[in-house]
């Protein structure tokens, strides 16, 4: 998890980098485009896998909403500090958690109330309505977790009757093709330079993802998620020392809470999910 974290930071600093040289959707696009080289292992059971009407139109779904996501997330990257992008993207757990409840019929025990309470004060901490001017880089950080969250959701449905590989490979393919029209409308020529970093993005995203699968399983989500958190503190110094980006205490202290409540949701749903298949004392003496 910790190499994870710096694959994505280095992610974030180079979207950073390029800010405003390439249309957010273009380099989106030019990114998962690059990314799809990295499919070819995945290309054998993905047409083996008989894909159902219904599963390509969940599968159709997660590509839109991942699309906006990608778009917003970028954008954003290009508008405000990328402590700020960071710490208000930990706001996708809490969007789960609600979405769960919404749409997977989980319980919504009186712990998973709190948490999100303490989620959403915490982002209004890093927002401070009212006290200071909230560009469009804010508000695109409201809605992308969100749409991450919506993803995360069809994706967790879709584990469960298709392989990891199924699961990864159509996702980059219906990304990129999401993306491919908003890219037209705005498309620019682009350097060798910035070419060269969007191919990087692509290697350090992959890469992070595969790290980040390998930490899953090795250990528990209680166990990794708090590793995970390390990424603000790595974004907050990036930004301060290579983009010159003030450390902003109340977006450290906001991001703070919501990383105590998405902390402490992943460990009762640790805890829970561990009684729920440990026998009783009296079961194990047969």
């Amino acid at each position: 998890m910790v190499v994870t974290g710096l694959n994505f930071v280095a992610v974030t600093a180079i979207v950073k980098h390029i800010g405003g040289s390439v249309p957010a959707a273009q380099a989106a696009f030019l990114r998962y485009v690059f990314g799809l080289v990295f499919l070819v292992p995945m290309l054998r059971p993905l047409l083996e896998a008989r894909l159902t009407r219904t599963q390509i139109g969940l599968f159709g779904l997660r590509g839109v909403v991942h699309t906006l996501g990608v778009i917003l997330w970028f954008y954003a990257m290009t508008q405000i500090s990328i402590a700020e992008v960071t710490a208000m993207n930990y706001l996708s757990p809490v969007y789960v958690t609600i979405g769960a409840v919404l749409v997977l019929g989980e319980g919504f025990a009186a712990r998973r109330f709190l948490a999100v309470l303490a989620a959403l004060i915490g982002a209004l901490v890093i927002l401070r309505p009212g006290l200071r001017e909230l560009g469009p880089g804010h508000a695109a950080m409201l809605f992308t977790p969100l749409f991450f969250a919506i993803g995360y959701l069809v994706a967790k449905r879709m584990a469960d009757t298709v392989s990891p590989a199924v699961v990864v490979a159509m996702l980059s393919i219906t990304v990129t093709i999401g993306l491919a029209p908003f890219a037209y409308v705005v498309w620019v020529p682009v350097s060798g330079a910035d070419m060269l970093w969007l191919a990087l993005v692509a290697v350090f995203a992959t890469a992070g993802h595969y790290t980040m699968t390998l930490a899953f399983r090795a250990a528990a989500v209680s166990v990794t998620q708090p590793v995970s958190f390390l990424q603000l503190v790595w974004a907050a110094i990036l930004g301060a020392l290579v983009f010159g980006e003030p450390l902003d205490r109340w977006v450290m202290l906001g991001g703070t809470i919501i990383i105590g409540a998405i902390s402490f949701i992943s460990w009762r749903e640790t805890v829970l999910k561990r009684r729920a298949i440990t026998p009783a004392v009296s079961q194990t003496k047969v």
